[in-house]
C-alpha cells in the first residue's frame, strides 16, 4: 500500500533534567517509552534530536554575574569599556549585562539602529526618513535619539530597553552613556577598549574596530572561554548562545555536542537496531515576517550532529517538472515520470534550474528550525524532537 504520510515531526515530552542527570540515558529511553506506547516505529534515518538547553543543563554549564565581572575586568581593564551591538532581550542579554557592569568603571552602550541584528527595533524605520535620519551615517546621542524619537517601546513586549539597559548598568555602582550608531567605529570617540556583543557579524566588527586603532577587542565569544572561580564555561562559544538562569546567573551554550551526539547514536543502534541520526539544536533560523525578529540568537543552529545529516538537500523541483519537462503528461503516467527523475537526479544539481526554488541551506538549519518550532519555548514539556521521512522523496512507499 501506499504511503501517505511524508515528514513528521514529533515533540516528545521528557522529564525535567537537573544537573548530573544522565541525558543520553533519558533522551533514548525516552523514545523507547514512545515505541512501547505505540507511538513511533523506529526507521532508518530518523533524526532524534535534543535541545541544547537541556544538554547544558545536565552538564551543569552555569556561571554568574560576578564571573563574568571578574573575567572582564581582567581581559579588559575594569575602567571604562564600550559595550556594542547587543540583541535586546531580557533573557539572551540582560543578565550578562549585568555582569559587564560589575567589570567595569563605566559602559558605553552603543545600539543599532532601527533594530539590533535580530530585528528587535528601537525605532520604525519609516520614523527615519520622516525625520531625515541616515542610520548608516548618522550618531545619536540618547537625548538627540528621545528628541527625535522619544520613549522606544519593543512592539511586543512594551519593553523600554534603552532605560532597562541603563538602570541595569547603574544597579551595579556602574556609570552609564548610551549612544546610536551602526559603524561600529562610533563607539572609538568614547573608548579604545570593546566588547562587541554582535553574533553572527562579530568577526566583521573586530576587524573594522583592530583596524581603527582600538586597544582591546574582545567579543562575547572571548569571555567565559575558561572556568572562573570554577565556573562554566564554553572554549568555543564563550557568552554566546546564553540563557538567563536567574537574576545573577546565565545558562550556557553546552560543551561536548559532538561526544554526546555520537554516544546517543550509538545506544540508538544497540536498543532499536537502526541507524538514527542525533543532533542538539538551539534556534531556529527563521525570520518572523511581521515582527521582523530574525530567531537564530544562537551563534548556530546546532552545535553537534552526527555524519548522515552532514550537507544540504539535492532535490528536484515537482512542479518545474510538471509544468516543464512533463507538461503534457497526466496521471500515473505523469507521477511515474516525475518518479523516475528523482531516482535517477544527478548528485548535484546547484545551479541547474530543475532545482529552482528548493532551499540551499545547510541540513542542520533546516532540521533545527523545524525542530524549533515543533518544541516551542514555552511549556510543551518536550525538548527532544523525532523527525520521521526527511529523507524520504516521492518514490518512498
Amino acid at each position: 500500500m501506499e504511503r501517505i504520510s511524508g515528514t513528521v515531526s514529533r515533540g516528545l515530552r521528557a522529564p525535567i533534567i537537573k544537573t548530573g542527570d544522565d541525558l543520553s540515558t533519558i533522551a533514548v529511553d525516552t523514545l523507547m517509552k514512545a515505541v512501547a506506547n505505540g507511538e513511533v516505529v523506529p526507521r532508518d534515518r530518523d533524526i532524534l534530536c535534543i535541545t541544547e538547553s537541556v544538554l547544558a543543563r545536565a552538564q551543569g554549564n552555569y556561571c554568574t554575574t560576578e564571573q563574568i565581572g571578574k573575567d572582564v575586568r581582567e581581559k579588559m581593564g575594569g575602567k571604562t569599556i564600550g559595550v556594542i551591538f547587543p540583541i535586546l532581550s531580557r533573557n539572551r542579554f540582560a543578565v550578562c549585562l549585568r555582569g559587564f557592569a560589575k567589570g567595569a568603571e563605566k559602559i558605553v552602550l552603543q545600539l543599532s539602529y532601527p533594530s539590533d541584528e535580530v530585528g528587535n527595533h528601537l525605532v520604525d524605520l519609516d520614523l527615519l526618513d520622516e525625520k531625515n535620519v541616515n542610520p548608516y551615517s548618522d550618531i545619536l546621542t540618547e537625548s538627540r535619539f528621545e528628541e527625535l524619537f522619544g520613549k522606544s517601546r519593543h512592539p511586543f513586549t512594551g519593553m523600554d530597553y534603552v532605560s532597562y539597559y541603563k538602570d541595569v548598568i547603574a544597579a551595579e555602582g556602574c556609570e552609564a552613556e548610551v549612544i546610536f550608531a551602526n559603524d561600529p567605529r562610533a563607539i572609538l570617540q568614547y573608548t579604545k577598549n570593546v566588547l562587541c556583543c554582535d553574533i553572527h557579524t562579530r568577526a566583521r566588527t573586530k576587524r573594522l574596530l583592530k583596524a581603527a586603532g582600538a586597544e582591546i577587542v574582545l567579543g562575547m565569544d572571548e569571555i567565559m572561554t575558561a572556568p572562573v572561580d570554577g565556573s562554566g564555561y564554553n572554549s568555543q562559544y564563550g557568552l554566546l548562545g546564553s540563557n538567563k538562569a536567574t537574576e545573577d546567573t546565565v545558562k550556557l551554550f553546552p560543551v561536548d555536542a559532538q561526544p554526546f551526539v555520537e554516544e546517543v547514536q550509538a545506544k540508538l543502534i544497540e536498543r532499536t537496531g537502526k541507524m538514527i541520526e542525533v543532533m542538539v539544536y538551539g534556534d531556529g533560523a527563521f525570520k518572523d515576517p511581521v515582527g521582523k525578529i530574525w530567531e537564530l540568537a544562537d551563534p548556530v543552529v546546532s552545535p553537534g550532529y552526527t555524519a548522515g545529516l552532514e550537507g544540504t538537500p539535492n532535490e528536484l523541483k515537482r512542479k518545474y517538472l510538471a509544468d516543464n519537462d512533463f507538461a503534457d503528461l497526466r496521471g500515473e503516467e505523469l507521477r511515474e515520470a516525475i518518479r523516475e527523475s528523482i531516482r535517477t537526479k544527478d548528485a548535484a544539481l546547484v545551479g541547474k534550474m530543475v532545482s529552482e526554488g528548493t532551499t540551499p541551506r545547510h541540513l542542520t538549519d533546516l532540521i533545527g528550525s523545524l525542530c524549533d518550532l515543533t518544541s516551542g519555548s514555552g511549556d510543551k514539556g518536550t525538548p527532544f524532537i523525532y523527525i520521521q521521512g526527511y529523507f524520504d522523496n516521492y518514490t518512498n512507499d
